[in-house]
This record gives structure tokens, sequence and C-alpha cells, in this order.
């Protein structure tokens, strides 16, 4: 698409231009002084923001910008501004108050002698935040490709969501244009890029439709670039979120943040990481399911058929508490380097907690955490079902005082899990429930290789970790997923 020509109220005019606003202190400071250069002076212009009515120029009037044409088109970004223009080009510009800068400009070496002698300008109008993305929507077009809903006149923006079935139960942000555009300054990536094929549906979706979706969840552009990795490794075959929506059963995609970008957009991975109050953990992982659920038709009691469901079908995102972790990170563990910003993709529900409030030895708490996870899912249930175990600092303290890594506490609970078939058959402690008589005399794990993944966070107080319980692991439900990313381009791997 080429680039816009500027319309001709944008043009410089010869001579001296000036632009102001009357809710600057500055430009009000100088006012005088732009009456008395436009009397005196061949060619001197003034353009204002805000009040046609100031500044009093006597017998000439400002040109009125309270369009921003004019500012937005010449990178005004400080008010007051005085710019020299030769042949229709500018040669020079001064923002702000500098009476060595004002009388060089004008050749009036008096000019301004009984006023300070600098004072800083005001931010311009057409720089506003709140102005600057519908600016740039007005003057130079969109390039977003989405399809535009207008609603009618008397229509509620929010309420026309729930109407359409965009919305997760919870009101979303209308994705106007300009906040869309406005997320995608977040990354780097061409809006048009497909980033997955999104299930159940399988439709491609591509990264303005990310974005699109990331405004409705409320997410703020530095979030993206962890959106777009979430969403890419929801969409795998190793993840399997199709066999995730289709299932019966209660889970849905827990999203861990690793490495140096959880800081640099203020996730929580202390007190109440898995609950509500931090923008970053809700927001992104909203937005994924807005995802699944907008673009891959993955609706409630259509294509999910989760029998209870959990709230983390809303949004379950947390990031780790690394610095003064015991262990290497989730995403360490899983090969990424070191530094390096990553998400992994687990399918669980929500929390049991793990309350030891006495144990100050390692192995005594080890044991306290293989009591509650045998129990998870089932006490009889084993191999088949994944979990995730989150280690809180106080319990942490305990590990690292002992000397444990996370290689000694994997090691030592999967000992612990080792459980006799003869507790596991059918009918054994009077429960049906349980596996054939012929794996009485075996001992079974109780879970798969890779199916307990630890991750270390929480708040400094408080003897208590927690259990993430998951779906069937492995080939017949879900594996871990991983992308790593880079926090500027949104890119993945």
């Amino acid at each position: 698409m080429p680039e816009p020509t500027a319309p001709m109220d944008a043009k410089l005019p010869e001579g001296l231009v000036a632009v102001v606003k009357r809710d600057c202190a500055t430009c009000t400071l100088v006012a005088p002084l732009l009456k008395d250069l436009v009397a005196t002076h061949d060619a001197f212009t003034v353009y204002v923001q805000d009040d046609i009515s100031f500044p009093d120029l006597g017998n000439a009037a400002p040109k009125d910008d309270t369009s921003l044409t004019f500012s937005w088109h010449n990178n005004i970004e400080t008010v007051p501004t005085l710019i020299e223009v030769a042949d229709g080009e500018e040669v020079r510009r001064t923002v702000g108050w500098l009476r060595s800068d004002w009388q060089n400009f004008t050749g009036r070496t008096d000019l301004g002698s009984d006023l300070p002698e600098m004072r800083p300008g005001c931010g311009s109008l057409s720089v506003d935040p709140n102005l600057v993305d519908e600016l740039a929507v007005r003057f130079t077009g969109s390039k977003l490709k989405s399809r535009r809903i207008e609603f009618a006149a008397m229509e509620d923006d929010f309420e026309a969501a729930f109407d359409r079935g965009w919305t997760d139960g919870l009101p979303v942000i209308p994705p106007t244009e300009a906040r869309v555009l406005r997320m995608l300054t977040g990354i780097g990536r061409d809006p048009g890029e497909i980033v997955a094929t999104v299930p159940p549906n399988l439709v491609d979706v591509t990264v303005e439709q990310v974005a699109i979706n990331a405004v409705m969840a409320g997410c703020k552009p530095e979030y993206l670039s962890v959106v777009l990795a979430a969403v890419e490794a929801a969409c795998t075959d190793q993840f399997n979120m199709h066999g995730l929506i289709a299932t019966t059963y209660f889970s849905g995609p827990v999203i861990v943040v690793n490495g140096p970008i959880a800081k640099r957009i203020g996730m929580n991975a202390g007190g109440n990481l898995m609950g509500q109050g931090n923008r970053a953990n809700m927001t992104i992982g909203r937005a994924v399911n807005l995802i699944i659920r907008n673009i891959g038709g993955g609706i409630p009691g259509q294509v999910d058929m989760s029998m209870h469901g959990s709230p983390g079908k809303l949004s379950f995102c947390f990031a780790e508490r690394e610095d003064d972790s015991p262990f290497t990170s989730l995403a360490q563990s899983r090969g990424v380097a070191p530094g390096q910003s990553a998400v992994t993709l687990f399918a669980g529900q929500g929390p049991t907690p793990i309350v030891d409030q006495l144990s100050r030895d390692p192995d005594s708490l080890a044991r306290s955490i293989a009591s509650v996870l045998r129990s998870t899912h089932h006490p009889k249930l084993v191999i088949g079902m994944d979990a995730m175990l989150v280690i809180s600092p106080e319990h942490g303290k305990v590990f690292a005082e002992g000397g444990w890594d996370r290689t000694a506490l994997e090691e030592r609970l999967a000992e612990l899990l080792e459980v006799p078939g003869s507790e596991l058959i059918r009918g054994a402690a009077f429960v049906d429930e349980g596996l054939p008589p012929d794996f009485a005399d075996s001992d079974l794990p109780k879970f798969r290789p890779g199916g307990l993944p630890i991750v270390f966070g929480g708040g400094d107080a408080g003897l208590f970790s927690s259990v993430i319980s998951g779906w069937v692991g492995g080939p017949m439900g879900s594996d871990l997923a991983t992308r790593t990313m880079d926090s500027t381009t949104g890119a993945s791997s």
C-alpha cells in the first residue's frame, strides 16, 4: 500500500510557522509575541490545536488545526513549535521557548527580553496517547484485513458483543481499528502472517486476528508476543487442544511463562499468582481461550463438552518465580536456554492445596507431597493422568536448605509414587474402581515419565504448595508444549 500524501491543509506555508494550544502555559507566555510577529513579520503563520479564539493576533486569525491534520503530518510533538520554511521545505525548528532561538529565527534581537530565558513546552495533541491511534487510522488509513462490523446507532458495544457470541461470559473490549493497530505495535510481525491452525474447526489464524482477540481480552501491546507463542503452543498436535476441548473432562490450557519477558510485562510470579489481580496473568490466558472460541469454534455446549469445566478455562496463566528458586526453571528443564523467554502449556484444572506446616526435612516434605499426589484424580488411577506440582517459596526453602535440586526432588517423588498393585486393583479398600486383578503383583508409577512437571512460585508466606491436576498424558491426550519467543518481534520457535 503506497504511503498517503499529505492533504493541502498540512502543507507548510512559507516563512515562519508557530504551532500552539491554549492549554499550555508556555504557549500562553509567548502569545503576546505571536501577535507582534504576525503584525511585523512578512510571513508568519500561527496554527492552534485546541481553541481557535487563541491566541489574540489582532487583525489576523490563527489557522484552525483542531483536526490536528497539520500537526500530525508535520510531526509536531511539542508546543509551542517554531518552524522556518523556505521553498516549501522545513529548514529548522525549535520547541518550547528558548529566547536565543526565537530571536535567531525571527531576526529580532529584542524579542522576549522581558520573558524568562527558557521554558519547556507541552505535549502536542497530535501525540496525545488518547488520540494518537485514532489519528493514525484517520490519516494513514487502516491496513487491517479483518471484516468490519457496524453496530446500529442505539446498540451498546458491550451488549452487542454478548449478543453476537464473542465473549467468554465477561464483557470484552470493543476491538476498534485504533485499538488493534495499537496492539500490533507490540510486535514486529506482518499482521497477515498465519500463526497457527486453530482447533476444533481448524481455521488459520493471523497475527491480526490474534491481536483482535488480545484487545478483546484486555491485553496491553507488550503482552502480544506471549499470546502469540501461547497460541502456537496450544495449536500443536503435541498439546492436542482439539482433544482437550472435546473431552468431558475439566481441563483447559495452563500457561506458565519463563524468562525476562515475565518481569518486563509485569507478570505475577508471587502471592496469588494463580488468582485475580494481575492484568498480564489474567488477560494473556483469556486471550488464548477467546481465540479458541472465536476463531476455532470451541464453544461450550457445542464442541466444548466439559462436564464441569473449571475457572481456569477462562484464564489460567502465571509466571514462574525464578530469581530465588532452588530449582532450574520449567523452561530450562525442557531445554530452553537460561535467559530465554518461553511459554509452556499444560492441560490442567484448578489447584489442590498441599498443606505441610511442620516438615523441615526435605524427605519428610517430599513424603507429604507424594501422599497428596497419590490421591490426584483418584488414588487408584495411575500412569494415565498428568499433574503439575507448584512448590511455594517456604517449601522451596526446605528443599534448598537440604541441598535438594529439581532432579533430587523428581527422583525421590518417583520412588515415593511407586504404588503396589495390590492397592490399585478393583475391590481393594472396598472400592470397585481400579485396575484388573492381573496387576495385583505389580508396582506401578503414579505418573508416566515427564508427567509431573515442577514449577516454583507463590508468595513469601505460607507453608503450602499445590497440585494442578491434569488431563490424560501422552499420545492419547496432551503433552507439555513449549515455545520460546523474541519479545520484540513475537517470533517463536
